[in-house]
């Protein structure tokens, strides 16, 4: 099968627009929370599910509506036809649709083994028997913040390492693993405010909108600009999360310095390169790591944290303008 053969059947068009549909929501979406104001991250992560959702039915949807999208007449009036940009070739040579193809499989890959590997691991993982565990005495704290969020009270897991690590796990029986250098390092105060942060994961992960909106990001697994917005969704959720932290502890400032003990200092990256990470890599993650700490630290210590926006209307205006858009997109 040629590529124009492939573009040109049900499976090519279905990839090639929901590609083209996800960037038109994209674009339309990042547009309305800028001229609507909306910063709150709980509404914002609302509207980036559009870009995940959208381009998974739009496709199906607008061919029920009109069977004859995929025509050479509708095609002439459409705002944008892939299948034009796909067919040029690159000197003469390379067809644009070849390198397209190429970029999907890229993001497949990266998709693979960066998002959906993980999750596999983590959940054989939490089925294996359970090892002696030695347990962060916590006092009350736990236990108050978990009848707050209506979740059973997680055991807090030391792990013996000196660098700074906290994460929780999900499912049956949640727990949260906090290194032995985190608790000399933290007072009482940032500790609560780190567990209550991760508590908040534990009580997310029981939404199904949460899980739904990865089962669809399984579905658009070729899709690069659902990668990005979906990454995107999830630094949305680091910020939710802290705002439930701070509802819990009242405490915002012990958060954000709780915060701080988790960047990544220039003279530890070449432990990290040892470990298997190149110097451009590690540069790179360093960076993007120590810029979600810092804005998650700048928001925690700002007087607006925790104002909330109207936000049914304009959800309703970005999802009517990207379906009228959309359609002309083929």
């Amino acid at each position: 099968m040629s590529i124009s053969t492939f573009f040109n059947s049900f499976a090519g068009m279905y990839v090639a627009q929901s590609f083209c549909h996800s960037i038109i929501a994209a674009v339309v979406t990042d547009r309305a929370l800028k001229a609507w104001n909306i910063h709150d991250p709980l509404v914002s992560q609302r509207f980036r599910f559009l870009i995940i959702l959208f381009p998974i039915l739009s496709f199906p949807l607008y061919q029920m509506i009109n069977p004859d999208r995929g025509s050479v007449l509708f095609r002439l009036e459409a705002l944008f036809d892939i299948n034009r940009w796909l067919a040029v070739e690159l000197g003469g040579l390379v067809p644009v649709g070849l390198l397209f193809l190429l970029l999907l499989a890229l993001t497949a890959l990266i998709f693979f083994f960066q998002e959906l590997a993980p999750v596999l691991r983590h959940t054989l993982d939490s089925r294996g028997p359970d090892k002696e565990r030695t347990l962060l005495d916590a006092g009350p704290f736990l236990g108050i913040a978990a009848k707050t969020l209506g979740i059973k009270t997680p055991d807090v897991v030391i792990i013996e390492d000196n660098e700074p690590l906290l994460f929780s796990t999900t499912g049956k029986a949640p727990a949260i693993f906090v290194s032995s250098g985190l608790t000399k390092t933290l007072d009482q105060e940032q500790m609560e405010a780190a567990l209550a942060h991760e508590m908040a994961h534990i009580a997310r992960s029981r939404r199904p909108l949460l899980i739904t909106a990865f089962l669809l990001r399984i579905i658009m697994f070729f899709n690069p600009v659902v990668m990005v917005k979906f990454r995107r969704a999830i630094k949305d959720e680091e910020m939710i999360c802290d705002d439930i932290a701070i509802a819990v502890t009242h405490d915002p400032a012990a958060l954000a310095n709780a915060l701080k003990v988790f960047f990544w200092k220039i003279d530890e990256a070449p432990e990290r390169q040892a470990s298997g990470h190149s110097p451009v890599k590690g540069s790179i993650e360093e960076y993007s790591h120590n810029l979600q700490l810092e804005n998650r630290i700048q928001r925690l210590e700002s007087v607006t944290l925790g104002k909330t926006t109207g936000w049914g209307l304009p959800f309703l205006i970005t999802l009517l303008t990207i379906m009228a858009i959309n359609y002309y997109v083929v």
